[in-house]
């Protein structure tokens, strides 16, 4: 685009400026007038176009900042949507699904399979809560796309009502999947308390 503002203005410069004839008097030929004007105008498009342009990379150039900016990705959940009670005990391993939503920020989390599945290649922090009240003993795991990374477990004693929590960084590739796993033949209890939950979000990006 500078190129052509600079082709502008040398045609401008050529065309206005005066004929010398065989005897050395100056003059300026009838048209040089109009040509003079068309290439005024045409000058002040380009410079208006140029305008446009600068503007046009500006709004591009923060686009891109936003687009490409850090991903946000972050999620918290309770086993329970309403009510309270047990779940499990299972005959097979089988991933809690917690259906009680507080945040899902970048829709990774699915409470219909109780699957986080990464969407950005990264490092992420992620805790699980287990509750139980009565026998059988409550174990329960962290699974990575079906490799068990860490666990809560409570032992069946004379006790009524036990709590814990486990906590893991992971490092996800797209695609990958993260889920609390309850053992078979055991069981967690749970209320309107929320006292089983599972947390994740990313920490940054790799």
């Amino acid at each position: 685009m500078m190129k052509t503002v600079v082709l502008f203005v040398l045609i401008s410069s050529a065309v206005s400026e005066p004929q010398v004839d065989q005897n050395g008097a100056q003059h300026t030929p009838c048209c040089d007038v109009s040509v003079a004007m068309a290439v005024g105008a045409l000058n002040e498009k380009v410079a208006n176009l140029m305008g446009k342009m600068t503007q046009m990379e500006n709004e591009l150039t923060e686009l891109k900042s936003i687009t490409q900016g850090a991903p946000k990705v972050a999620f918290s959940a309770a086993l329970y949507a309403s009510g309270s009670g047990n779940t499990g005990p299972f005959n097979t391993n089988t991933p809690l699904k917690y259906k009680k939503v507080f945040s899902n920020i970048g829709s990774n989390y699915n409470p219909a399979t109780g699957l986080f599945t990464a969407m950005v290649k990264g490092v992420y922090f992620f805790r699980f809560s287990m509750h139980n009240t009565h026998s059988p003993n409550s174990v329960v795991s962290l699974v990575k796309n079906d490799v068990r990374i860490v666990s809560v477990w409570d032992a069946d004693k004379s006790d009524g009502n036990d709590i814990g929590s486990n906590a893991a960084v992971l490092h996800l590739e797209v695609g990958d999947t993260v889920y609390v796993q309850l053992h078979e033949n055991r069981m967690v209890y749970d209320s309107g308390l929320n006292y089983n939950t599972f947390t994740g979000f990313l920490l940054f990006t790799e």
